[in-house]
């Protein structure tokens, strides 16, 4: 196992005498916080995926994130209980990108490293003689998940936070077990609050019971799927938008990077708007409208040298809402986009 200094440093942590260790959050709906964990509640939530995904000692992972968020954390956990070998890369948009990079057993990459490994014939290889992928740290659209699809893998996709210590289900993407639901572990608890927003009992994990900001349907055998997360609602002259689903929608008609927010309005309390990153497209506005229900159509369209991101490649929604009201209060406003257009 190759050691960088931030290994290094982790395993260090991880060896001392306290049962406790500070994990931070990636600050994808505001501003970033440290967390103190248990290290047994860590070691808990490595059992409940290796076991889940059958890996065994002497399996070989692939560790190719950042040590300073959970997920990269809880691979070095996951090999330190399982006894797997770990692979170590620098955290990269191409981890698959060595030549020497051996057949994997397990893998774990946020959808932009595996957007970009399937974009290179030799790394898709690679990526092809992984046994299992898990993906995680932010949303799969549409065409990436047709993509994995075709993949000979197990691949999955999870759902958790730095709170749950990584995650507490996963989804099946591809293959005849593939789901558009999540299956959580078989110690996890779920229910809705009464904003339907996902409540998490998971006792080997979390001392607390976890009410998310999530907003879930929950079936009755436990599986569920997300929606979006409650502060993603955008109210707008009483009708409840939620970002995601209208992201999810765009993506078949935006090929670049974009991200649905919101202003403060006088008329409708709040009004969408959308950031477009890259290169003008013109033609692009005019798809938008068959695509959206009247009421889902962005009051501002606002173009961006580049959308916010956190550490992790998450949309940072809090920087998305402040870089919408600067361009919002520099610019005059329109009420139907399709009269004017407002490009930055």
């Amino acid at each position: 196992m190759v050691i960088n200094d931030d290994l290094q440093t982790f395993l260090a942590d991880w060896k001392s005498a306290s049962p406790y260790l500070e994990v931070q959050t990636s600050g994808s709906t505001g501003t970033p916080k440290r967390i103190t964990v248990r290290k047994e509640q860590m070691m808990n939530s490595a059992r409940l995926t290796c076991e889940y995904l059958g890996l065994r000692q002497r399996d070989k992972a692939l560790l190719c994130m950042p040590l300073r968020y959970i997920a990269g954390k809880m691979m070095v956990v996951r090999s330190l209980v399982a006894g797997l070998d770990l692979v170590v890369r620098e955290p990269s948009g191409h981890p698959m990108a060595d030549s020497d990079l051996p057949p994997l057993r397990f893998a774990a990459m946020v959808p932009l490293q595996v957007y970009n490994t399937l974009q290179v014939p030799e790394e898709r290889e690679r990526l092809c003689q992984t046994d299992i992928l898990i993906i995680g740290g932010g949303s799969i659209d549409r065409e990436l998940e047709e993509r994995i699809q075709k993949l000979p893998i197990r691949a999955y996709s999870t759902y958790g936070m730095t709170e749950t210590l990584s995650h507490i289900a996963l989804r099946r993407l591809n293959g005849p077990e593939a789901s558009t639901y999540y299956t959580p572990f078989p110690s996890v608890k779920l229910s809705l609050s009464a904003d339907r927003t996902l409540v998490i009992d998971a006792p080997l994990v979390s001392d607390e019971t976890l009410v998310t900001n999530d907003v879930a349907e929950l079936l009755p055998d436990g599986r569920f799927r997300i929606l979006g997360r409650k502060d993603n609602i955008i109210n707008s002259g009483g009708i409840k938008i939620q970002a995601e689903e209208v992201e999810e929608a765009l993506r078949a008609v935006i090929p670049g990077g974009f991200a649905v927010t919101s202003v403060p309005d006088p008329k409708f309390g709040e009004a969408m708007v959308l950031l477009v990153a890259g290169e003008e497209d013109a033609g692009m506005f005019a798809r938008i409208g068959p695509i959206l229900p009247h009421y889902q159509h962005p009051k501002h369209i606002f173009r961006v040298e580049a959308i916010p991101l956190t550490g992790n490649g998450k949309i940072d929604r809090a920087a998305c809402r402040r870089l919408a009201k600067q361009l919002r209060n520099g610019q005059w406003t329109i009420d139907n986009y399709f009269k004017n257009i407002i490009l930055i």
